[in-house]
């Protein structure tokens, strides 16, 4: 897609709101217009043989009414421009993250989290500049056109000078178009190496420590930073030497009028109000000339904004960025989205059923392969076998959280096209091996936003074993859990994921070894109440300890990616030896 199409897009995209923020800055910058004949006028009436239709002081009154009427327009251009642009800068930012979201985990961001967040910051601002200028432009320039007539019936040759600044500035921008482009590209790829690094020693603090690796890491940022340092100068002041030019080019045109003006005024030739009408309009016709070449400076730096965001899109169409989506900004849209969430009768699950499921990671070649799966409403189905036999990679894949490279999965006999977009609440809940937490209150980790409603917040405490563990924190459930849950236990953490599942009321759950980081006593009551509180719920539960096993309805034994067996406990502890050796294992 070209960075035309690319703009013409988002332009489209709120058509109404674009054309009314068009409209009003059009009025804002034809509006100088009328002072400046007012002005012309008032100068013309102090002469002797000119006489003003308002009187001087009429006059002054106009002046000030056309400087209130366009103060007013400006303040609803402004409400027209903040709807309009950040509705297009939103767009983006909710296509991106939607088709970051939608991608299974192994592919999801070819490029560290903190270079993701640039993209998300800097290029879409990029892009949201270049389209909101160009309202300036098609104001501007339509300004520049009424102007142009008025100053060509005054004097022809003048007017060209007004001009020509212009022409200067449009062959400049046209000659630095490559260049900017590349200083600008490098200036975002190393801002973003920066930012990266950032999030990566953020995240690997304690690792950093132990390692001792202090003084490499800060090395290695200073390096990097040092280099942004290097490509952001060069940005800036081939940003700064265009915009001199620009500028320096305006000023030569105006020493030029004045020049000419003051031999045209001594030949009798023009009058004061006619020299007072060029120097008005000059200010607004320079603020044109200059404001068209950083629109053009935008243009370009929006084609590198272009080719970084379909950068992450991992071979997309970079039509997805620009695909009309709503954005839920009234409360009626974002209530009418949750009360969706309750699943209808007919989708409720009644069997799910997984064939040939196979996935290979490229980096080892190690996966799942012809998996077959099969879960009955209401079931209790432990995947279970020794580290590395492919047990995560089955229910993520089942899930679509990795690519699905061959195999069928259908839900009540219907196949499922995208099983990243359809395994979500109500249809589906998961917990990860590690479960991801923020720096926000217990509450807000486990809600999420999700509205507490008939109790589901307690009933989903007491079911992941967690209500005994609020008593011993300092504010309860509006405690603070620091980044990543750093205030929280490994089984506070594994149970404060577990109670976020919970509260979502599911078809189907699927836990990842959950019970890892428990203590005995907490994870039987954790498996106990998950079972007989579950209701109608179907499980999916990854897990090698025995309270979970003991559990299931259903077990199935995984070795080197494929099924080795499967049965209930006793049937394979009476014909498997892997499972037993896991049974056993755990016993001791």
């Amino acid at each position: 897609m070209s960075t035309f199409s690319y703009m013409w897009r988002l332009i489209c995209y709120r058509k109404g709101w674009y054309i009314a923020n068009a409209l009003v800055w059009t009025i804002i910058y034809l509006m100088p217009i009328f002072p400046g004949l007012i002005t012309k006028a008032f100068f013309d009436s102090l002469t002797i043989d000119s006489a003003a239709r308002f009187g001087t002081w009429g006059l002054i009154a106009l002046l000030l009414g056309a400087a209130l009427a366009r103060s007013a327009v400006i303040l609803i251009g402004f409400i027209t421009d903040v709807n309009y642009r950040f509705r297009m800068g939103m767009l983006l930012r909710r296509n991106l993250l939607d088709h970051i979201l939608k991608e299974p985990g192994a592919r999801a961001i070819p490029c560290s989290p903190g270079e993701a967040i640039s993209h998300f910051r800097d290029d879409v601002d990029q892009s949201e500049e270049a389209v909101s200028w160009s309202v300036d432009v098609f104001g501007m320039t339509c300004f520049a056109a009424v102007s142009c007539f008025i100053l060509i019936r005054i004097d022809a040759q003048m007017t060209l000078l007004v001009f020509l600044p212009l022409v200067i500035v449009v062959i400049v921008a046209q000659l630095a178009t490559t260049r900017l482009q590349k200083y600008r590209s490098e200036s975002r790829e190393s801002t973003a190496k920066v930012t990266g690094a950032i999030s990566e020693m953020f995240g690997s603090v304690q690792a950093i420590q132990v390692a001792g690796a202090e003084k490499r890491v800060i090395s290695r940022f200073r390096k990097l930073n040092d280099n942004r340092r290097k490509t952001m100068l060069k940005d800036k002041l081939m940003t700064e030497v265009l915009d001199s030019i620009f500028s320096n080019s305006v000023n030569l045109g105006t020493g030029l009028i004045l020049l000419l003006a003051g031999q045209k005024m001594r030949g009798g030739e023009f009058t004061v109000g006619d020299f007072s009408l060029f120097v008005y309009y000059l200010t607004f016709v320079t603020q044109f000339i200059a404001n068209f070449g950083k629109f053009l400076t935008y243009f370009k730096q929006m084609t590198v904004a272009l080719l970084r965001l379909t950068g992450i899109l991992q071979g997309a169409p970079a039509q997805v960025l620009t695909a009309s989506n709503s954005l839920h900004l009234r409360d009626d849209a974002a209530k009418a989205v949750a009360a969706t969430t309750d699943i209808k009768a007919s989708e409720r699950l009644e069997q799910l059923e997984a064939t040939g499921l196979t996935y290979t990671y490229p980096e080892t070649g190690r996966g799942i392969n012809a998996v077959n799966l099969k879960l009955k409403r209401g079931s209790f189905t432990v995947i279970t076998g020794p580290i590395g036999s492919g047990k995560t990679t089955l229910v993520r894949a089942l899930l679509g959280l990795l690519p699905q490279q061959e195999g069928t999965v259908r839900w009540n006999g219907q196949v499922v096209e995208d099983a990243g977009v359809f395994f979500v609440p109500p249809r589906s809940a998961y917990t990860a091996q590690v479960p991801r937490l923020y720096s926000d209150t217990l509450r807000e980790n486990i809600l999420l936003g999700h509205p507490d409603k008939e109790g589901q917040l307690k009933r989903a405490l007491h079911t992941a074993v967690l209500e005994d563990d609020l008593g011993h924190l300092q504010h309860g459930l509006d405690t603070v859990i620091g980044p990543r849950g750093v205030k929280l236990s490994g089984g506070q953490a594994q149970r404060t994921a577990a109670a976020r599942m919970l509260v979502r009321d599911s078809e189907l759950y699927v836990f990842d070894d959950l019970s890892s980081a428990l203590d005995v006593d907490t994870e039987q009551k954790l498996w106990a109440r998950l079972f007989h509180e579950r209701g109608e719920a179907t499980c999916l539960v990854v897990s090698h300890r025995k309270t979970a096993l003991s559990q299931a309805d259903h077990i199935i034994v995984m070795k080197d990616g494929e099924v080795e067996a499967e049965g209930t406990a006793d049937s394979l502890l009476a014909t498997n030896e892997s499972f037993r050796r896991l049974w056993h294992g755990d016993e001791s």
